[in-house]
This record gives C-alpha cells, sequence and structure tokens, in this order.
C-alpha cells in the first residue's frame, strides 16, 4: 500500500511538473519579452571594437570627402558647405537608454526617454568629434537634425552637445521637430529641416544611423528599402554616411508595415517569421 502511494504521489509531482512548465511556456509565448530579446544587440553596441571601429571608419570617410569637396568647390558659388547629422546614434550614445530598458523589462516612453535626454549625460560616439572639430575648422556650417523634441528636449540636447564639445551647437544649428510636427503619419518630418538648410548652404555630406535621416527612404516596406538601397549604393560613402545601430529604428517599423497599435506578442511573431533560416 505505502509502495502504491509512494508511486501516486511520485506521478501526481511529475504531472504537476509538467503542467507547470507548459503554462510557463506558454505565458512566455503570449508575453515575450521583447526588451531582453535587444540584450544582444545592446551589448554588441556598447562592448564591440567592431561597432568602434565602423564609427571611426564613418567619420574617416567623412574628412576624406569633405578635403574633396572643399577643394572641388566652384568658385562661382556663393553658397556656404555644410554637413547634416542626425543626433541618437549618429553623434550621441543613447546606449545606455536601451540598456536601461533591457535591464528594466520596461518599452521605450516619451517620458522615460526625455527623463534620459535631461539628464545631458549621453557621451560622444567613436570619431564624432574629431570630425565635427575638423569640419568646423575648414568653415563648414554643422546643422545637427534630430526628431528629438524641440519645446521639451532643445536645452538639454545643446547642452549635451556643448558637453562633449561638439561645435556650433547653438539653436540655429540644433534643429529638433517643432510642437507642430510632432506625431504626424508623414514620417518625411525631417524634410522641412532639410530644405531650410538647403535653401542657403551647398549640403556636403549627410550622417545618420537610420535611413530616414537621408531623403528618399521614408515609410517604406522591407523589400522597398534594401531595393531603394541597391538603386542608391554608389552614394553611400560618398554622400551618405551610414553608421550601424542594431538596437531600434526604420527596419524593425518596416517590419511591422509601421502599424503602432500591435502587441508584443504580435511583433514577436512578425519577428520570427521575417527570418529567413536555412534548412538542414
Amino acid at each position: 500500500m505505502k509502495k502504491l502511494i509512494s508511486i501516486l504521489s511520485i506521478t501526481a509531482m511529475s504531472l504537476s511538473l509538467m503542467s507547470f512548465s507548459v503554462s510557463a511556456q506558454q505565458s512566455t509565448n503570449s508575453n515575450p519579452n521583447l526588451q531582453e530579446q535587444n540584450t544582444m544587440s545592446v551589448l554588441w553596441f556598447q562592448t564591440s571594437g567592431e561597432a568602434k571601429a565602423l564609427f571611426h571608419q564613418g567619420y574617416n570617410i567623412g574628412k576624406m570627402r569633405l578635403d574633396e569637396i572643399i577643394k572641388k568647390k566652384p568658385k562661382n558659388n556663393s553658397k556656404k558647405i555644410a554637413v547634416v547629422l542626425d543626433l541618437d546614434e549618429t553623434v550621441l550614445d543613447n546606449s545606455p537608454y536601451q540598456a536601461w530598458s533591457v535591464v528594466t523589462g520596461k518599452a521605450y516612453g516619451s517620458s522615460s526617454w526625455t527623463e534620459w535626454v535631461n539628464k545631458a549625460e549621453a557621451k560622444a560616439l567613436p570619431g564624432a568629434i574629431d570630425f565635427l572639430s575638423y569640419a568646423n575648422s575648414k568653415g563648414v556650417d554643422i546643422y545637427y537634425i534630430s526628431n528629438r523634441k524641440e519645446k521639451e528636449e532643445e536645452p538639454a540636447t545643446i547642452k549635451n552637445l556643448q558637453r562633449i564639445g561638439a561645435p556650433q551647437a547653438d539653436p540655429e544649428h540644433v534643429l529638433l521637430i517643432k510642437e507642430e510636427d510632432k506625431g504626424k503619419k508623414d514620417e518625411k518630418v525631417k524634410d522641412k529641416r532639410r530644405q531650410q538648410v538647403a535653401r542657403t548652404h551647398r549640403i556636403a555630406l549627410f550622417f545618420g544611423d537610420n535611413l530616414t535621416d537621408f531623403s528618399g527612404f521614408d515609410n517604406l516596406s522591407v523589400a522597398e528599402r534594401n531595393q531603394a538601397v541597391n538603386k542608391r549604393k554608389d552614394e553611400f560613402g560618398k554622400k551618405l554616411i551610414v553608421f550601424p545601430n542594431p538596437m531600434y529604428g526604420n527596419w524593425e517599423d518596416a517590419l511591422y508595415g509601421y502599424k503602432k497599435n500591435l502587441t508584443d506578442a504580435q511583433k514577436a511573431k512578425i519577428r520570427k517569421r521575417s527570418l529567413q533560416p536555412f534548412s538542414p
């Protein structure tokens, strides 16, 4: 009898553990931690020598191209030469915010992002200050075009840029998104500011970590983005300088078809479905 009871107890315990395991798995599948999925991306950005090398490479190319452009500038062209740079993950390193998101499991939020921005503690990315100082020494005007919010984040953004030694960090050259442009469905809000600079300057180079830091890449599907890159391949390294950012960007928005109301579970499903695995 005791032996039978023991067997029944072990069987019940096994079934209970199996049930717990299945429930846990179902819970994980229904509530995926998307922030946890970003762990390796953030680690690569923060710790890899390859990431730093790519930033140095991009800014070194920028210096060489700038020298060529200045040398070939037509004497009858009265427009000053300018360079246009994105800020986040181009000049400023916001990976601590992304790391906070991974560690806490909290997704990006407007209030937490503004809290990070207002600390003005983002460090310069490798090569950024060397290039900016070089461009400044050549008499080139520098414009920082970012979708940071002008009303809430301009003072801290300028403070941060000045803290890292970025030249021309003032309201005239730091062009953030205006209140009337916030939340617009048309993502081409940077075009207005690029055109503003182009009216008075000859823009020699654009720098960014996102294709939408350059004109002509907004609201494109995954396939269309790749087609556009192939079509304009000769511009990269010549007019457009791209930096690596595996942590976030419009590349991810394109995966979701730019839908803003998807659940984490839906996003996780789309991510997995978008992989291209080999078939053993």
